[in-house]
């Protein structure tokens, strides 16, 4: 499975959680995939700098640090918590050799219908974290989420939110995540794409397919490439005719793929990306 075809394609961690580091980092090796995904949680438990050593050894780049975010607070000591996580979190994405953190805003704070303060405070955050990146070179990545993610884990939905945040900030500092997962439905997400690659904004593009029924709790329903409803060739076009010529990073949350060897998840998830989005 070695050879050019595979040149863009990373493998996110979360995909293959199952798989610790060195095993991630040895299955890539196996079948020629040059690129992963990292997460913030098991590159932490390994070691930062130990992960980066690993990672560096074999030759593989990493493409996106997830994730930060979760920065609408109102209570002033947990929004100063958020802020300091969130630079550690630039800081590990630096050690990684990442030049993307991807950000999910984070949902309505506990009691709150206020959407519009929620949304507003993310950029509040931004207006601190997005040059303290810049100074690490590291750019954040706004990623939209699903509505039915809004109340609890991210008031930011579409791609013309994401950019109406984004757009504050200079582009080499704050940009968006283009998820299919997440944008599919959204009829004007095609619109989003092209302006954010105007703008120099489209940061990461992340695949993963629309699978129902979805599971309880939802947040794990994100199906392999070729299982469901997105057509992933279209959506490479998009963010293609944008201009966009970056790594494509394949992000699956899912039980059963957890549940199964990961080295035949890597595999067959490189196959299904030829065979659906190249």
């Amino acid at each position: 499975m070695t050879g050019g075809v595979l040149d863009r394609f990373s493998i996110n961690q979360m995909t293959v959680k199952q798989l610790s580091l060195p095993e991630l980092v040895d299955t890539c090796g196996e079948f020629g995939i040059g690129k992963v995904g990292l997460w913030r949680a098991p590159v932490r438990a390994y070691g930062v700098p130990e992960a980066a050593a690993l990672v560096r050894s074999a030759g593989l780049e990493v493409t996106t640090l997830c994730r930060g975010g979760f920065l609408t607070a109102v209570d002033l000591g947990e929004r100063a918590a958020a802020l300091a996580d969130n630079r550690r979190a630039v800081d590990e994405a630096a050690a990684l050799g990442t030049d993307t953190l991807v950000l999910v805003s984070g949902g309505l704070p506990a009691g709150s219908r206020d959407l519009a303060g929620a949304r507003e405070r993310v950029a509040d955050a931004l207006a601190e974290l997005a040059p303290y990146a810049g100074s690490h070179g590291v750019r954040l990545a706004i990623e939209p989420l699903h509505p039915m993610f809004v109340a609890d884990r991210c008031v930011v939905s579409t791609l013309a939110q994401a950019l109406d945040l984004a757009e504050r900030f200079p582009a080499h500092q704050v940009g968006v995540t283009v998820d299919t997962y997440h944008i599919w439905w959204d009829d004007r997400a095609p619109a989003g794409i092209a302006r954010a690659g105007a703008e120099g904004r489209i940061h990461t593009f992340q695949l993963a397919d629309w699978t129902t029924p979805l599971p309880a709790g939802v947040l794990n329903g994100r199906g392999q490439l070729g299982d469901g409803a997105i057509d992933m060739r279209e959506w490479r076009d998009h963010v293609e005719a944008a201009g966009y010529t970056g790594p494509i990073e394949v992000e699956l949350f899912n039980e059963e793929l957890w549940a199964r060897d990961g080295r035949e998840v890597v595999k067959e998830t490189a196959a299904r990306y030829l065979e659906h989005a190249v």
